[in-house]
């Protein structure tokens, strides 16, 4: 319950920060490629997040293979396109949850992100034993 727990408070914290770096990032006189990337670095972070915390008893690398996995599709699924989808896409859910334009940037910036979070979730769950 507590590595759950915790697992939830990263995800939340990752989705807060995200969002404020897209909010609040060309506002604070960040570039560009920070606003852009970072946020979809915190993306791919949080779907490992995601995923950690539905999956808790799964091994941090099989959550991290899924979780690129899972980036990389949705990335892909941004090549199709319908009116319906395309209108979704202009909302700011849509472009939140799905994105607008195709990009490998943003595949590489997904996997930036979900190692990050193995990495993190890792050192986390070592130091937790060693208490």
């Amino acid at each position: 319950m507590r590595r759950r727990i915790s697992l939830v408070l990263a995800l939340l914290l990752t989705i807060a920060g995200g969002l404020a770096l897209r909010r609040f990032g060309y506002a604070a006189n960040l570039p560009f490629a920070v606003v852009k990337y970072g946020g979809s670095i915190l993306w791919g972070a949080m779907v490992y997040w995601l995923l950690a915390t539905i999956f808790v008893s799964s091994r941090p690398f099989r959550i991290a293979a899924v979780a690129l996995i899972l980036a990389v599709a949705v990335e892909l699924f941004r090549l199709w396109h319908t009116p319906t989808l395309d209108a979704f896409r202009l909302t700011t859910a849509g472009a939140l949850l799905l994105g607008r334009v195709f990009s490998l940037w943003n595949i590489a910036a997904y996997a930036t992100g979900i190692a990050a979070a193995l990495a993190l979730d890792r050192i986390l769950s070592a130091s937790k034993r060693t208490i």
